[in-house]
């Protein structure tokens, strides 16, 4: 069992900075590729951003590369979520989850097995 707990979410205006954390507990932390999916209002969960267990390896939804930058420390058991030139579209519950390693995809989120509660960034225009 892993638990996940996200935090680092608020409301920033747009083109503003937030970095959102994810402290993990439980199983090897290490073991797990890690994502982070986002929900907007009346929309399904989506993509965002996904790192390999070692941190060497990161994938990014098109919509966000360039703009968010997904990292690791596996000494502190967290997986962080910088977002920066913030804007309104970007408004959304960001989740973290946690995959078992080689199975499934990195986009899917299916495939993920552990999820954290959620965090809330809204941005304002």
């Amino acid at each position: 069992q892993v638990q996940l707990v996200e935090s680092g979410g608020g409301l920033v205006q747009a083109g503003g900075s937030l970095r959102l954390s994810c402290a993990a507990s439980g199983r090897a932390f290490s073991s797990f590729a890690m994502g982070w999916f986002r929900q907007a209002p009346g929309k399904e969960r989506e993509f965002v951003a996904a790192i390999s267990p070692s941190g060497g390896t990161t994938y990014y939804a098109e919509s966000v590369k360039g703009r968010f930058t997904i990292s690791r420390d596996n000494a502190r058991n967290t997986v962080y979520l910088q977002m920066n030139s913030l804007q309104p579209e970007h408004t959304a519950v960001y989740y973290c989850a946690a995959r078992f390693f080689g199975r499934g995809s990195y986009s899917n989120i299916r495939d993920y097995a552990y999820w954290g509660q959620g965090t809330q960034v809204t941005v304002s225009s």
